[in-house]
């Protein structure tokens, strides 16, 4: 998904809690995607994950967050016909191999944190039967990559920021499906596909300790921004759209 209104700061580093709303534009899958394969097996010793043909650890407390809610969400599975018969109790003790590739750059500025850890979290939950809906699954594909929350919907999306301490009302939206805005096209140019310097988590991170206007702009200007561009979105007004989505990323070069 591609941010219109960002998020950009966390009230809570632990559970990925954002300092205000957002609004995205989920990318058309079609053209930019992450695919990702489960599997499950007595055999396997422990959780493992391969990234673009690359094994990456699964011990970050991120995907180790999402994996407990998982698991303690997970319900029986059953297949006669293969033979399979997996209790709510086993998914304690079972670990799980994903396989996980993005056909875009990845950590070069066009969400591939955000795709991986939605599919991520979409796929372990229909491998676990788990039958939340994505609105739950939201909260728990946040715990990765605060921007995953908004990938689990198509169309135009809202993240909601929340107001409990657990996070349990930290959630997304959708505000339109993808067919809201059939011509709105999104033209995406990779100048550089190198890994960025400043991750997004630090680059948020010393935002927050160091600029006087973040809360400004969290606490006055956000709000404000986001029922125009709610507003935009529901009516397809392009202009008025496009001054939004522009004014608010300028503005964090300012």
């Amino acid at each position: 998904n591609i941010a219109v209104i960002k998020y950009w700061g966390k009230r809570d580093e632990d559970l990925i809690l954002p300092i205000n709303d957002s609004i995205s534009v989920t990318l058309d899958p079609d053209h930019l995607c992450t695919t990702t394969s489960v599997a499950v097996s007595p055999a396997f010793t422990h959780d493992r994950m391969w990234l673009n043909g690359k094994e990456v650890p699964l011990s970050g407390v991120r995907y180790q967050n999402c994996l407990k809610e998982l698991r303690s969400l997970a319900n029986d599975v059953e297949e006669e016909e293969k033979g399979i018969k997996i209790s709510k109790k086993d998914w304690e003790k079972l670990h799980v191999h994903i396989v996980s590739y993005n056909n875009f750059p990845t950590a070069a500025g066009l969400a591939s944190s955000a795709a991986g850890l939605a599919c991520l979290v979409f796929s372990l939950a229909k491998l676990m039967n788990v039958k939340e809906d994505n609105s739950r699954l939201s909260a728990i594909a946040r715990q990765g990559s605060g921007s995953a929350c908004r990938s689990l919907y198509g169309g135009f999306v809202k993240w909601i920021m929340g107001k409990e301490e657990n996070g349990s009302d930290s959630i997304a939206v959708q505000l339109a499906d993808e067919k809201h805005w059939d011509d709105l096209v999104i033209i995406i140019v990779v100048v550089s596909s190198r890994q960025k310097e400043t991750s997004s988590t630090s680059g948020m991170r010393e935002t927050v300790e160091t600029s006087a206007l973040i809360q400004h702009r969290a606490k006055e200007v956000v709000p404000k921004r986001i029922i125009q561009m709610e507003e935009a979105t529901k009516n397809r007004d392009f202009p008025a759209f496009s001054r939004l989505a522009c004014a608010d990323s300028n503005q964090f070069h300012a």
